[in-house]
Parts: C-alpha cells; structure tokens; sequence
C-alpha cells in the first residue's frame, strides 16, 4: 500500500480532493441565485452556508494549521462559517446563517477557489512535511466532511423548495426518490452468537465507528425490504397517527403539537398521495421506500405491524443478507459511544462525541449520499423527531 509520502498516494488523495470539490459545485450548478441564501428553519442551512462552511474546514484546520505565513482569505470567515467547533472560536448563531446576504454567492465561489488552489499547492508538497500522516488525514476527513454536507445540501435544499407553494424543481432529472424498494418483502432469519461491531481495516471511517468489540445478539429475523409507501398508507388509513397506544409517550405529544398526519412532504388528494420531490410535486410511487419519516414514526409503525425496529447491532450483523441503500434506516439504538472510544484531541474532537445524547442511531445510506461514501459500520444520527433527511425504516421481529 502506498504512504502519503509517495507520489502515488499524494496524487490519488489530491485528485479525491479534486473531484469532492468539484462535486459540490455540480449539485449547486441547477440552482437560481436566489435559491442559495434562504434558512425557513434552524435546523436547514442555506446553500451558500454549506459552500463556505466546507471551505473554511479546509482553511482553518488544515492551511492555517501546517501553511507558514498562511493569509486567509477573509479573517471574518472564521466567525461566519464556524458550525459547531467551540474549540476554534465563536461563531455565528446557527438560527441567523440565512441572514447573510454578505458575503456574496460570487465572492463565496471566489472563496472557494482560493481555498482550493492553496490546498492543491499544499497537497503537492506533503512529502515534505514533517507530520504528512497528519496532514493526509485531516484532509481525508475533509473530505468526507464535504461528503456529508452534500447530503445535506439536497436535503437543506429540497425542505427548502418545499415551503413554496409553486413546487419548484431542483433537477428535473432526479428521478431517484420514486424507485422501487430493493428486496421481496421477505424475512431473513439470522441466528444467535457473538458477533464483531464496528469498523476495522486500514481505510478511512469516522471515530464513531471505532472501536470494534464484540455483541451477543439472541435470534432475530429482518424484513429484505423496506417499508413502502403504499404500507405506510395502510398505516395511515388505518388510524395509526389516531392512536397514542402506538406510540412513545413524547412521540405522540410530539404528533398532538403538530397535528401530523402523514409523512414530511406528503399530500393527500382526491386520488390519493402525492408527494414534494427534488423533481417538484409528484404522484406517491406505491412501492418506493417511505421516506421522511422520524423515529417515532417509524417505531409507531412497527407497533402496529406488530414487530419492531432492529437494533444497530442486528442491523450490521445482518446488512450482507440484504439490499441497502435507498434510505437511512432508522433503528431501537440509541446512539452512544461504542465501548474504548475516545475522542481524539482539538477540533477534530468536537465531530462526533459530544453529540452522544438524547439522538438515535440511523444505518445504511440515502439515495443522497455520495457514491463512495458509506459502510456497513457508518453511523449517523439525529434527534427522534427529526424528518427532513431520506430516512425511511426496515421491520425486524
């Protein structure tokens, strides 16, 4: 295997910066200048947000830290494009990064350009550092750093779109959401024993990941397929966001607050569901996965069918028996630290170990999620109430 400090390895880790980059900018290429400033809630961030914000990841951690004489290109940048990390500094508020109509789309796109040609200067000459194992895997978390903000993106984006009454279209040809779940329908028995959790290998994962160790897990069986839109219908039809007997004691005060009666984005009509999508407002495919649902949601469901959600653990133990990657499946685990894990020191570990409370674990991938982008070990996780993301759910018992 090569080292970063080999020409081979230096330019496949330059050319993967390259390519994220660019990427980002092609999700961005179908949008109106308009689109890129608005924030309707805290919880989404404006498009131009996510452009600087992955820049100034790259400035601040990485150019600033191993750069002599580094200039920034814009000293304020560090406040404005700061997200979560108390150990760089303060920031703006999270609630008020749609505010920004300064800097400009234009000068945030020069932003980025500045960024870039100073990192590819500087992934040319890492040999010649004296820490380029450092160097190469901060940049490495960069970029799937960037990778997980162009998940957000189409997200952030499409919740966005969708408070509009006129439907707009994103991409007429994102034609992804519609399609029909992977899988029969059946169950897969997986039987009892000791099984290894987490990741292990010499590639890259987040710290959340680690460290593997092993878990006991008594028989279980796991539907091949996700549940679809036409099930969640059913539910629906049949009563389940009338019934509290379904649901977790703040699940159901969270549907009573709301008045929720159906998934995010979903619209009922005389002929049935239509829903909003990154193509604009279309017709309810019967047989795609649900998507956009929240874990109370997804649990009161399971409720009904008379199963359950699988745990995180059943969830990686069983996922080569199956077909994944259509929607973040939402499972009963809670997510906490794995046993050893330790947060690494500075910034970096601020990424993931103080969220460990009060979120639930999700697994798999979206038909948002970057293509290279997932694992079988990859965690991600959100509040239970949360919907906004392509998270959908797979039946255990």
């Amino acid at each position: 295997m090569d080292t970063i400090g080999t020409g081979n390895a230096a330019n496949d880790l330059a050319a993967r910066f390259g390519a994220v980059r660019e990427q980002t900018l092609t999700l961005s290429a179908p949008l109106e200048i308009e689109d890129f400033v608005p924030q309707v809630v805290e919880f989404v961030s404006p498009t131009k947000w996510h452009l600087a914000h992955t820049t100034w990841f790259f400035e601040e951690l990485i150019l600033a830290k191993f750069v002599e004489d580094y200039d920034k290109f814009n000293e304020h940048f560090s406040f404005l494009f700061n997200s979560y990390y108390n150990s760089v500094g303060i920031r703006t508020l999270r609630s008020e990064r749609g505010a920004l109509s300064r800097p400009t789309v234009k000068e945030v796109y020069a932003y980025r350009k500045y960024v870039d040609d100073a990192m590819q200067k500087l992934l040319a000459g890492i040999p010649a550092y004296a820490n380029p194992l450092e160097i190469e895997g901060l940049i490495t978390l960069g970029i799937n750093h960037e990778q997980q903000h162009q998940e957000l993106l189409l997200t952030d984006l499409k919740y966005t779109l969708g408070q509009n009454v006129l439907d707009p279209v994103y991409d007429p040809s994102w034609d992804r959401e519609d399609l029909a779940a992977f899988g029969k329908g059946e169950f897969v028995k997986v039987d009892a024993g000791v099984y290894d959790i987490g990741y292990e290998g010499e590639g890259f994962c987040f710290d959340n990941e680690l460290a593997r160790h092993k878990v006991y897990l008594d028989d279980f069986s796991i539907s091949d397929r996700l549940v679809t839109n036409a099930e969640f219908a059913a539910f629906i039809d049949a009563g389940g966001y009338d019934d509290f007997r379904l649901w977790h004691s703040e699940g159901w005060d969270w549907v009573r607050a709301n008045d929720l009666a159906a998934p995010l984005f979903w619209e009922k009509h005389a002929g049935g569901w239509s829903h909003f999508t990154l193509q604009g407002r279309q017709e309810l495919a019967p047989n795609a996965p649900v998507s956009h649902i929240s874990f109370f949601e997804a649990s009161a469901y399971a409720e009904m069918a008379g199963m359950r959600l699988p745990t995180e653990f059943e969830w990686e133990a069983a996922q080569s028996k199956f077909e994944w990657g259509q929607r973040w499946e939402w499972t009963a685990s809670a997510y906490l630290p794995y046993p050893g894990f330790t947060k690494p020191a500075g910034a970096v570990g601020e990424y993931n170990g103080k969220f460990m409370v009060n979120q639930m674990t999700l697994r798999g991938e979206s038909i948002a999620t970057p293509e290279g982008h997932s694992r079988p070990t990859y965690r991600n996780f959100f509040h239970p109430q949360m919907r906004w993301q392509f998270f959908g759910l797979r039946l255990a018992k």
